[in-house]
């Protein structure tokens, strides 16, 4: 009950500040996967020129949200009625203060349905980029179209809308009730796209952002891994064309776009190898997409650890089985599996397909296995969910430098006593 009238006054509070301060932009990110990633490149490029509010975090629930939005730190002790006060009374000096930004870029995610519609009872975005419909909280959804049905209500409470291209089956248009709408991705079907003309996994993707606006397009490199990490660019260059960026400031924001960490990230590892950090979370279309990342890699020994994917529910055997489908043995020459779910159906499906497969239950054991194999040169993807799988701390076996931990994820204290405890379970 404390809760939901915290909710209530926070979301009215939202609404007092978009009434006292019209002339703020409100970006949302909502999708079934890459919305942080997309959200940090729409940061980036719109700081060329605006004055940006973003949580560099993924707190996207009914009151991280809206004090995401206002710019007001969350409470340690959300049970605190004094902190509360205190909460409210910077909500206030927020509201009535003028406006210390220019455009706010929140990120808005779901775990259960209706969720994203009730975001839009308190607020009307400017723009709202829907990166992805594809498995996430199966339990509690059930199905791809109920998926469906929950991401794409950002694109109809907003004023505009941008929609993947790439990751959106275009069946789902009937969902579309905003005629208000353009698509972006990394191929020619979508109106904002990039042409990628060359690749190299020191500097990234070289090549032009085209878009109907511009009298011509703009060239500029990528400094990114994967296919799917372009579509976060595309979706930032376009959020910046909308709200009046001039090409030479989109190209100058395209430019500085960098992979956040535990997300595609690409970290020096031992014997001079090349480690693909994707560890902070897992589903079907991210795991598929980075094994396609590593496959475009021209290097002596490609190596892939798949972490088991939590949250799919009853298609969950299905959804691992797809991942082990797409494990090739001419380009890997090893599976490495951690995880029950992995280890029954990602390592069943690749091992059928031919490759060489290794299981684990601890990310521990994998990373040690890893540093055993691994060759001058290699390639080496790290792919997991974080909930019983924690691939960073394989990760960690293996980098060049232990300086780097630092850009690994869910390394504080509280992180790190959870997971000593966790890996020491499954020893006992």
């Amino acid at each position: 009950m404390f809760k939901k009238y915290i909710q209530r006054k926070l979301e009215n509070s939202v609404k007092q500040y978009f009434k006292k301060h019209p002339e703020v932009t409100l970006v949302i990110v909502a999708g079934s996967v890459g919305k942080t990633s997309a959200k940090i490149a729409i940061g980036t490029v719109l700081s060329e020129k605006l004055r940006v509010r973003l949580h560099e975090g993924n707190h996207n629930s009914e009151l991280s949200a809206p004090l995401a939005m206002l710019g007001v730190t969350y409470p340690e002790n959300i049970r605190s009625l004094s902190a509360w006060r205190a909460v409210f009374k910077a909500i206030r000096q927020r509201i009535n203060q003028p406006s210390d930004v220019d455009v706010i870029v929140q990120e808005v995610g779901t775990d259960g349905i209706g969720q994203i519609p009730h975001f839009g009872t308190y607020v009307t975005p400017d723009i709202a980029v829907i990166t992805a419909v594809s498995p996430e909280h199966m339990e509690f959804f059930g199905t791809l179209d109920a998926v469906a049905e929950e991401e794409l209500a950002a694109a109809n409470f907003s004023k505009f809308a941008l929609i993947n291209r790439d990751d959106i089956d275009g069946k789902y248009a009937a969902d579309l009730k905003n005629a208000n709408i353009g698509t972006y991705g990394s191929t020619d079907t979508a109106e904002y796209r990039f042409e990628s003309t060359d690749y190299t996994p020191e500097d990234g993707f070289t090549g032009a952002f085209v878009a109907n606006e511009l009298s011509e397009p703009v060239k500029v490199t990528l400094h990114v891994m994967g296919e799917h990490s372009i579509r976060a660019a595309v979706a930032a260059g376009a959020v910046g064309l909308k709200l009046g960026l001039s090409p030479g400031e989109i190209q100058s924001g395209l430019s500085k776009i960098r992979a956040v960490h535990g997300r595609m990230n690409v970290l020096r590892g031992m014997e001079q190898s090349i480690l693909i950090d994707d560890t902070y979370n897992s589903s079907p279309l991210a795991a598929t997409s980075a094994l396609r990342a590593l496959y475009q890699l021209s290097v002596p020994q490609r190596i892939a650890v798949l972490g088991s994917m939590n949250e799919l529910g009853a298609q969950t055997a299905e959804a691992h089985q797809l991942v082990g489908d797409l494990c090739d043995p001419v380009e890997l020459a090893y599976v490495v599996t951690v995880g029950a779910e992995a280890g029954n159906h990602i390592a069943f499906a690749a091992k059928k397909r031919g490759c060489r497969v290794v299981s684990f239950n601890s990310a521990i054991e994998a990373g040690m296995f890893v540093r055993r194999v691994m060759e001058p040169g290699s390639a080496i993807l790290f792919k997991g969910s974080q909930g019983g799988i924690y691939l960073e701390e394989a990760v960690k076996l293996v980098l060049h430098s232990t300086d780097d931990e630092e850009k690994l994820v869910r390394q504080s204290s509280e992180w790190m006593q959870k997971k000593h405890a966790f890996f020491e379970s499954l020893t006992n």
